[in-house]
């Protein structure tokens, strides 16, 4: 069964780049991964709401809304949320991801090694919570 990732960024090179640098599946011992792509916000909490997200990768330099302000939100109002893998502009960004309550950060562009190391092991949180 495969995992989904939601994927956020008003950025349709951004959304590929996260869907490249993932791959069909970021490390052997996870499931193959799914991605559900979001280019608003209401698109965001429509699927969230609609329950099946695993992890959400949010583009914290998203216009209108930025990632790190719809982590904090969803952290707020989605009962059980995934975990997030915020991606940020600058690696002295990383106190704001701690502030939206992300659960792991990377800089843009997306380097494929660390993104796919980040995001296998929150989907491994992720999926021992649910065994």
């Amino acid at each position: 069964m495969a995992a989904t990732v939601l994927v956020y960024s008003d950025n349709a090179h951004t959304r590929e780049q996260v869907r490249l640098a993932a791959g069909r599946r970021p490390a052997a011992d996870v499931p193959p991964v799914e991605f559900l792509e979001c280019a608003t916000l209401p698109a965001v909490l429509t699927a969230l709401n609609g329950g099946g997200v695993d992890v959400c990768v949010l583009d914290g330099e998203a216009v209108p809304a930025g990632g790190m302000g719809v982590c904090r939100q969803i952290k707020d109002e989605v009962f059980n949320c995934p975990p997030v893998l915020l991606l940020i502009g600058r690696p002295q960004d990383s106190w704001l991801a701690t502030w939206s309550r992300a659960e792991s950060a990377v800089t843009l562009p997306v380097d494929p090694v660390e993104f796919a190391d980040a995001l296998a092991s929150l989907l491994r949180g992720r999926l021992a919570v649910e065994a």
